[in-house]
């Protein structure tokens, strides 16, 4: 499948030098950010849990309440740096199953993990995880992926789309029959067409919002179960 390149690293290039002013409120957005991370509670139990990162609670808690993984399972995991999501599934599938992660960030090595690296828009990095993948049958292709946020909503959203109709594209193209898809989708714009072309690929799609996923972020994640295959 051809795939036009769609860059998720924040360009600078041509622009004008930031002012004093928009540089001290820049700096102080950082500042806010970092000390609500570090005091976020689900950071400091990832910190004591080993986790790599906040994330892996969100897919322990959706995993809870949905079953997903289940020992022996082969997993895709898309959008994985650094990490959180596959080390839950490399958990729950043991060491009988198979999980596949990438991203276009490097990722440290993960125990009973596969690692592609590579931009997913690119056609060679889905090749790379067909051929990683081999001739098993996929039981879960997961996606925590998202653009590099620019605050705008009109850049923002048809990027975010684009990622996630990409995973759902791999999906279709290696899920067994009744084989499960999660992905995390930025409410907005193109969001109820993609659920309605979830709907005619899966028997049964929910929504979710796990506590861990901020509650004034518009992520949720869509859940679709029962591939027709």
């Amino acid at each position: 499948m051809a795939r036009p390149h769609a860059s998720r690293a924040k360009g600078a290039a041509g622009k004008k030098p930031a002012s004093k002013a928009s540089a001290s409120k820049t700096s102080k957005t950082s500042k806010d950010w970092m000390k609500e991370h570090f005091d976020d509670r689900f950071v400091k139990q990832s910190w004591q849990d080993g986790y790599r990162s906040r994330a892996s609670y969100k897919l322990l808690a959706l995993d809870e309440k949905d079953r997903l993984l289940r020992p022996g399972m082969t997993v895709i995991d898309l959008g994985a740096a650094p990490g959180g999501w596959s080390q839950v599934a490399a958990e729950k599938v043991g060491s009988s199953g198979v999980v596949i992660a990438s991203d276009i960030l490097e990722m440290d090595a993960l125990a009973d993990v596969d690692i592609v690296q590579g931009d997913f828009t690119e056609e060679h990095v889905l090749e790379a995880i067909l051929e990683t993948l081999g001739d098993r049958p996929v039981d879960l292709v997961m996606s925590d992926m998202a653009p590099n946020m620019s605050g705008m909503a009109a850049i923002d959203q048809p990027q975010a789309m684009y990622l996630v109709e990409l995973a759902l594209e791999l999906a279709r193209q290696t899920l067994s029959p009744g084989g499960t898809f999660l992905a995390k989708v930025f409410q907005g714009e193109g969001f109820d067409e993609f659920l309605t072309e979830l709907r005619g690929s899966f028997k049964r799609v929910v929504t979710r919002k796990p506590e861990a996923s901020r509650a004034r972020s518009r992520e949720v994640y869509l859940l679709a179960e029962g591939f027709r295959g």
